[in-house]
């Protein structure tokens, strides 16, 4: 098979919930993320074999977002595309699709780009289509109804949410208040430092957001990352679910935000005078119980290994996404995993954010950029997945 080459990845600054990105659409940032790659790349647009998107809150309002906002963004009505969701996975699957489509010859070039505008998910009704004649109808939060219908009701029973799944395996693994809360420090100290000392800079991109009378409002920078973060500050904040550990801040962000890449052979590289940051050595995924789903990294990472020969103790730098600390835990946990010297180095979900179909490019990019700059040459990144489910990939640098 041709190797697929990691090219060009980026992201914008991730937004809080209803802060400085909301006045953006999904279908705003995507096409913006996609201006962005071929701006940087240079490469002629109907050389791309596909754009594909990742969004797990996809909305009629951008239908298909892989082919919306390739059109908006002002690619040929030639070059096709498509979305996908697996979640919390979604981003580092379509990483993983291109690469296949790459890998096996049917495309030379695949433009991906994680999104997700999560200020902007709205509430819906089903009760209105053949008609509520009379008295009231039902709204549903999207974004908090998809964190509850994950799983067949009729087979695993009602789940409150994902904090729930998270205070089951702090309940498994033995993982107290405390130690979620010092984990979730430490991604806000890592991610407060990365941003002093430059680690960010060349992969995020400014943007200008427009507001009232035609004026804009640059943002830079990460929105969610607290430098004064503290177990003190953290151990004040109150329990989401009372037997639980999981607090607010001991747990992922709401945010909006994009990223993306491309993804090529070597031969389109080499024509089109590209730099690859790596290549995907390859990926797999798990399933688990629906009410752990924070454990899947652990089952799909054990099936990479298994398949690539290679064992964490190759990995150089390792990626967990902090959907919560108490999930996180529990993964280093199931790995025997005690120094985390090689984990998150810059922070995740909890400090960076976690904008659903963003994140696995976005982790990937961070991932990249690190593996750069330290000469690494494996790195892992792994998602744990709402309605039980793992999926874990390795890059290996391109020197």
């Amino acid at each position: 098979m041709n190797d697929a080459l990691i090219v060009s990845p980026l992201r914008t600054p991730i937004g809080k919930f209803g802060g400085a990105l909301a006045p953006l659409s999904a279908d705003q940032l995507a096409a913006f993320m996609i201006q962005q790659l071929m701006a940087r790349t240079g490469i002629p647009a109907h050389t791309l074999g596909e754009v594909i998107v990742a969004q797990s809150y996809s909305s009629s309002e951008a239908p298909c977002m892989g082919r919306y906002a390739a059109l908006s963004a002002g690619l040929p009505v030639e070059v096709p595309g498509y979305t996908l969701d697996r979640r919390c996975g979604s981003g580092l699957q379509a990483v993983i699709d291109a690469s296949m489509q790459v890998q096996t010859g049917r495309a030379e070039a695949v433009l991906v780009v994680g999104v997700e505008s999560m200020s902007n998910i709205e509430y819906y009704s089903t009760d209105m289509r053949w008609g509520a004649r009379a008295g009231s109808v039902s709204f549903h939060d999207r974004l908090e109804r998809g964190r509850v219908r994950s799983q067949p009701v009729e087979r695993f029973g009602h789940i409150s949410g994902m904090p729930e799944t998270a205070d089951n395996l702090a309940h498994d693994y033995g993982i107290s208040r405390e130690q979620a809360d010092s984990f979730a420090v430490r991604s806000h100290q890592n991610a407060a430092a990365a941003w002093r000392e430059g680690r960010f800079d060349d992969e995020v991109i400014a943007l200008d957001v427009p507001g009232k009378r035609n004026s804009a409002t640059r943002v830079a920078m990460d929105e969610g990352i607290r430098e004064d973060a503290s177990l003190e500050s953290m151990s004040a904040l109150r329990l989401i679910r009372a037997d639980g550990i999981c607090t607010a801040g001991n747990s992922s962000q709401q945010n909006d935000a994009a990223a993306g890449c491309l993804v090529v052979s070597a031969e389109y590289a080499a024509r089109h005078g590209l730099t690859p940051l790596a290549r995907l050595v390859d990926w797999a995924a798990a399933g688990c119980e629906p009410s752990r789903m924070g454990i899947g990294p652990v089952p799909a990472t054990a099936k990479l290994l298994a398949r690539t020969g290679l064992s964490l103790a190759d990995m150089d730098l390792i990626e967990v996404n902090e959907a919560f600390a108490a999930q996180a835990l529990a993964v280093l946990k199931a790995w025997d995993l005690d120094d985390f010297s090689r984990v998150n180095v810059n922070g995740s979900g909890i400090s960076l954010g976690h904008p659903i179909g963003a994140t696995g490019v976005r982790i990937m990019t961070t991932l990249l950029h690190e593996m750069r700059r330290r000469d690494a040459r494996y790195g892992l990144e792994t998602m744990c997945i709402g309605g039980g489910q793992g999926l874990a990939a390795v890059f290996e640098r391109v020197r």
